[in-house]
């Protein structure tokens, strides 16, 4: 019998990064609940609430349309893409090109890959917030880049220690990855953070790209780097529909900068995926121009009643949090008799059955910390904090 040597490896890339932690964790939380032990989930940023009932109502009446089914322009249709400038204009003062300016994604994810894959070359640099969003990391190393962390540390507001970040060695560095407010601390964004990340990137000749898909969420304040003088020279912004419009599953986001930053960005796209459905980018296009009460209600009243209940969870914890967060998390420092951020998550995991975030995901400056995402309704944050409050 002849042997069999067939035995194939994956890519070497993928020795670079592990599975997704809500990803795998979530197995585990999925085979308590079918164990019938009722986890609550305050792990993922998923928005529970809907979308306005207008960008429900345009998605099922465009869907019905015999024309509507067919291949979409890669960069987005105009009328997503005017709602888009609309919008920049409206909340942050900005005003955009839609033509040019604008390229709507497939999500923050997407435009992640598709911006690193346009500005650096295998073996060059980016700067990654630590803590920060996993992904600015996992991405980048699937496509052979360096990682260069940069810190952000409560005594500094965790906002960026510029000082710090001008003695690094900055040679390769292409681009730089910001995100306020921030996630998964709650830091509001700072016009001076703006103000000297745009600084930063002329005077080091990379391109800040700052991820800002948390403005409405609990602050009352919205900022955009775009609205710093030159800004639209050297920066790119994301902006998500996720978290601000209810939308996750949607899958609709946006960039905008310069034409020709938004041409070479649209190039690596096109050449990857396809244009959105054509009803739901006209239903987002819509989502665009909810009125200021619905954002009022969905942003702000909600999670700040939700966040007095995770306020009490971290409380009921022994963990410390700052009343000025923003955003749809509570960020908490653990006591100090717990050895690690895990134990403590683990604990209120199998004992209390309740599923929290241990901060190590989002680097090593979040090992003491834990974060609660608001994103469960009252009743649920309030059986949580009953079954936390029962932890001996």
């Amino acid at each position: 019998m002849q042997e069999n040597n067939y035995h194939i490896q994956p890519a070497e890339r993928l020795q670079s990064v592990s599975e997704y932690y809500f990803s795998r964790k979530g197995k585990e939380v999925a085979q308590m609940n079918a164990a019938g032990l009722d986890v609550i989930s305050l792990a993922i940023g998923s928005p529970d609430l809907p979308p306005s009932p207008q960008t429900v109502e345009t998605l099922c009446r465009e869907a019905q349309r015999p024309d509507a089914h067919g291949y979409q322009p890669t960069a987005g249709i105009m009328p997503l893409r005017q709602a888009m400038a609309r919008f920049y204009q409206r909340w942050f003062g900005v005003t955009l090109d839609a033509a040019t300016e604008l390229q709507p994604l497939i999500g923050s994810k997407e435009g992640i890959l598709h911006t690193t894959l346009a500005f650096v070359n295998p073996g060059e640099k980016v700067l990654v917030p630590n803590p920060g969003y996993p992904t600015y990391t996992s991405l980048t190393r699937l496509l052979g880049c360096e990682v260069v962390y940069y810190n952000l540390r409560p005594e500094n507001g965790w906002q960026p220690d510029f000082a710090e970040l001008e003695a690094m060695d900055l040679s390769g560095v292409r681009l730089m990855w910001s995100n306020y407010p921030h996630m998964p601390t709650g830091a509001p964004a700072q016009r001076s953070t703006y103000e000297r990340l745009v600084q930063f990137a002329r005077s080091h000749n990379l391109v800040v790209v700052n991820d800002n898909p948390y403005a409405f969420i609990l602050g009352r304040e919205h900022l955009s780097i775009l609205q710093v003088p030159g800004a639209k020279e050297c920066c790119i912004e994301f902006n998500s529909m996720s978290k601000s419009h209810n939308m996750p599953g949607w899958r609709v986001g946006m960039l905008a900068t310069n034409a020709e930053f938004v041409s070479w960005i649209l190039k690596v796209k096109s050449n990857i995926d396809s244009g959105t459905f054509r009803p739901l980018q006209l239903a987002a296009a819509t989502a665009y121009d909810n009125s200021d009460a619905w954002h009022a209600e969905a942003n702000v009243q909600v999670y700040a009643r939700r966040r007095q209940l995770a306020g009490a969870i971290m409380d009921a914890l022994g963990c410390q949090w700052d009343p000025q967060q923003v955003g749809m998390f509570l960020w908490g420092r653990i006591p100090d008799h717990y050895a690690t951020c895990e134990e403590l998550t683990e604990r209120v995991l199998h004992e209390a059955r309740v599923f929290i975030t241990p901060g190590f995901i989002f680097g090593s400056n979040g090992a003491r910390y834990v974060r609660i995402s608001l994103c469960a309704n009252e009743q649920k944050l309030a059986e949580a904090l009953q079954r936390v409050q029962q932890l001996a």
